[in-house]
């Protein structure tokens, strides 16, 4: 793998992994619901900035405009949308644990769809991972008691979710930069969740309050980290490297995303951080570098994206 794709993966690993805790931070203040709106129109007010500085302009094709929404349902909406909503039920270590299961998803996706093939190293890489965040689960529930079993389905479904849109995306990365891949997504996402944000508000008559949350400095804090790092950069990350190599080797990350997650816990939250974080942290870690290092594992060439002469930056 090339230094700056790898480089691009981990720093998205490392912002989603922090990204739970912000999360939970703003549901203390404002609804899930209100928190996305938020969200995405901070996000999508950053990319736009960055369009207008570039004098730039994004058109999509025609053909590709059904796969677009398609894309944007599953990210942001779905993805962000089970995923706070699971927040609210359980902690945020539990939640990047289960979401942990997304390389399944993507392995058995990427197959069905893409017929992208795997070694057996990377499958053995994949299970690696998923022993580690099993054992980390299994030790966790112990000190925790069993987790919300709602909260839990609807962080499986976010995992679903991210796991589509990671196979369906690079139908269109060959057509469009990362850019403009992450300045659609982010524009249907500020339309859709302020949408149903205000819609709700309108119907409760609170539309005046709509931005009252934004007086909290710790959601003031938080909510910029969730948009413009968490929602706008790791949109962009996702997209470059997907850009770069199979779906599999990406989704492989969120392992890694647990386990700043777990850290994130121990050093935020006070949790400590015992012998099974060790052992759990040591096969995660291993099986990324099976997955991602492993000689036979067959790699997308880092010349491979060529834009379509019919699309424009």
């Amino acid at each position: 793998m090339h230094p700056k794709t790898l480089i691009a993966a981990i720093s998205f690993s490392i912002i989603i992994g922090l990204s739970f805790l912000f999360v939970k931070w703003t549901l203390s203040t404002a609804s899930p619901l209100e928190t996305l709106a938020h969200r995405f129109t901070i996000a999508w007010v950053g990319a736009s900035l960055i369009l207008l500085f570039q004098k730039r302009r994004i058109r999509i094709l025609k053909q590709h405009l059904s796969l677009f929404l398609m894309i944007a349902l599953l990210y942001p909406v779905l993805f962000f949308g089970f995923q706070v909503y699971g927040l609210s039920y359980i902690s945020s270590s539990q939640a990047g644990i289960f979401q942990a299961i997304v390389p399944i998803f993507t392995l058995i996706l990427a197959s069905l769809l893409l017929k992208e093939s795997s070694t057996s190293k990377q499958k053995l890489g994949i299970a690696f991972s998923v022993v580690g965040v099993v054992y980390l689960m299994i030790n966790m529930n112990r000190e925790q008691g069993l987790t919300n079993f709602w909260g839990s389905l609807l962080i499986i479904f976010s995992s679903l979710s991210i796991a589509f849109y990671h196979v369906l995306v690079r139908k269109l990365t060959k057509h469009y930069t990362p850019f403009q891949l992450t300045y659609i997504i982010t524009l249907f996402g500020f339309v859709f969740f302020n949408a149903f944000s205000l819609g709700s508000r309108i119907l409760n008559g609170s539309v005046e309050s709509y931005f009252e949350s934004f007086a909290s400095r710790e959601f003031m804090l938080s909510i910029l980290y969730l948009s413009l790092l968490s929602s706008l950069l790791t949109s962009f990350l996702s997209n470059y490297v997907l850009a770069k190599i199979p779906a599999v080797q990406m989704s492989i990350f969120s392992n890694l995303a647990t386990l700043i997650t777990v850290l994130a816990g121990v050093v935020f939250l006070q949790e400590a951080f015992l012998l099974h974080h060790f052992i759990g942290a040591f096969l995660i870690l291993l099986g990324i570098y099976f997955v991602n290092f492993s000689r036979k594992s067959k790699q997308i060439k880092e010349g491979n994206v060529c834009l379509s002469k019919d699309s424009e930056i």
